[in-house]
């Protein structure tokens, strides 16, 4: 660090490791758009936010206010993530309609940023190579509302041989020493040393070769850290662009904890070039930023998926559109096609190009194959938690709305009955000002809670 920054600068850079670390969220513009000030304001007094300067929808937020803890926490209105690390999935710059892929996913941060910018529209492949960590990916794409997204739990060579030049971008926050983390997480320190570090880098460019192979011409790949050491950052990047020289490296940024407040993150954005560059993509540069254990595998429902082109899963769909026209009425899925696992029946997002279907999941580990609509029951469906996560207000046809303070807010988040004021009858969501919460069956004046046990709050 005395190399790269100098004796003085090393120093302070060395002192930012004392200073109290700090704390972020982004807004979900799936949920919460430009056009809904009075929640925005709501959030923002509540938690006393400051904006994120490189993110438009990050904010800062004092520790005391724990909105982990608030109801809008788990209806999925904001992410909880570190500030620095907003600035990767920035400079990927996703649009809508877009194929893209979050390579090393977990938990989740990049992935629901990507989301949101996608607005549900294209295909998001999240991918995480550790089954339990896999599995709080999908939690975290579940709660965010996302609807175009698919959860896989597979090595990057896998991901390469079955998608090549398939992806117009690609965020890859590759696995590292994690040099960022040493003032939230004294753990990591323990964990680090020079051969840690020269692992981490070795992996991360067998990663990188995977990743080149699955971005198109033309395409956009992202590579960052949370650590500051020029192996795994400007050295990687030096021996990738020589090995690859159908590559150019466009932007280099490190975010250093004592020049801005954040724990520090390197971005690197590379344009893989078609020869001519016909149909390059015009970016948005970022320079305003300041300088494999079964025992922890994903819990899914049993059996393989099967496509949607069989009369059983025609039959299936009949019932869930049955059930969205009484329950959903303003509720639209996009392109894709039905999938089951087991008794639980999922809509897999397709592409805009035709190229993402059913088959292209087959055989691979797939822990979430889209947006889950239900459980199978006798000629009947359940509806999934996901799916009341995923709607509107607008959409819904029964809506039993509190106050997030309200009384009836904590009590259906700890899995209790509610009074059911409005005498409706059937399959209903239940809200915190508004934004979904989850489903109650409502029947004789009460509402019967179908939170998810797993989800639902001791106190």
């Amino acid at each position: 660090m005395r190399e790269l920054l100098g004796e003085t600068e090393a120093n302070e850079f060395l002192a930012s490791f004392q200073a109290p670390r700090a704390y972020g969220l982004r807004l979900n513009p799936l949920k919460v758009s430009s056009t809904e000030l009075p929640a925005i304001q709501s959030i923002q007094q509540q938690f006393a936010l400051r904006p994120i300067p490189w993110c438009e929808t990050g904010y800062y937020y004092d520790e005391a206010a724990r909105p982990g803890k608030h109801p809008y926490h788990a209806a999925g209105i904001y992410y909880i993530q570190e500030p620095s690390a907003m600035s990767a999935a920035q400079a990927l710059d996703p649009q809508p309609g877009e194929t893209i892929l979050d390579l090393a996913a977990a938990p989740g941060g990049k992935t629901t940023q990507i989301a949101g910018r996608m607005q549900g529209e294209g295909l998001l492949i999240s991918n995480e190579i550790h089954p339990a960590r896999a599995r709080i990916l999908s939690e975290n794409v579940e709660r965010y509302g996302i609807r175009n997204a698919v959860v896989t739990c597979a090595p990057p060579d896998v991901l390469s041989a079955r998608f090549p030049q398939f992806f117009d971008r690609i965020m890859l926050d590759a696995p590292c020493s994690g040099e960022g983390m040493f003032r939230k997480d004294p753990d990591a320190i323990g964990e680090w040393s020079l051969d840690h570090v020269q692992m981490c880098a070795d992996r991360q460019a067998d990663i990188l070769e995977h990743a080149a192979i699955m971005l198109k011409p033309g395409g956009r790949l992202v590579y960052s850290t949370c650590t500051f050491n020029r192996s795994e950052n400007e050295n990687a990047m030096a021996a990738f662009i020589a090995a690859h020289p159908e590559f150019k490296l466009e932007i280099t940024e490190r975010l250093w904890p004592h020049r801005c407040e954040g724990e520090g993150h390197f971005v690197a954005v590379l344009f893989k070039t078609t020869g001519d560059d016909v149909g390059r993509t015009t970016f948005v540069p970022i320079n305003q930023i300041a300088s494999r254990d079964n025992r922890n595998a994903p819990q899914r429902s049993k059996g393989k998926a099967k496509p949607g082109n069989n009369s059983s899963l025609a039959a299936d769909m009949a019932l869930f559109e049955a059930f969205a026209e009484e329950a959903l009425p303003g509720f639209k899925l996009g392109p894709g096609e039905p999938v089951r696992f087991g008794e639980a029946l999922y809509w897999l997002p397709h592409d805009k190009e035709g190229r993402f279907s059913a088959a292209s999941i087959e055989g691979l580990k797939v822990v979430r194959p889209g947006l889950q609509l239900g459980e199978l029951k006798t000629k009947r469906i359940e509806p999934a938690h996901a799916l009341a996560l995923a709607v509107r207000s607008e959409e819904i046809a029964r809506l039993a709305s509190f106050g997030a303070d309200a009384s009836e807010t904590a009590a259906y988040l700890r899995g209790e009955a509610l009074q059911d004021d409005n005498n409706y009858s059937g399959w209903t969501i239940v809200a915190a000002d508004g934004f979904p919460l989850g489903w109650a069956k409502a029947s004789g004046g009460q509402l019967k809670n179908h939170l998810p046990k797993g989800l639902r709050r001791l106190t």
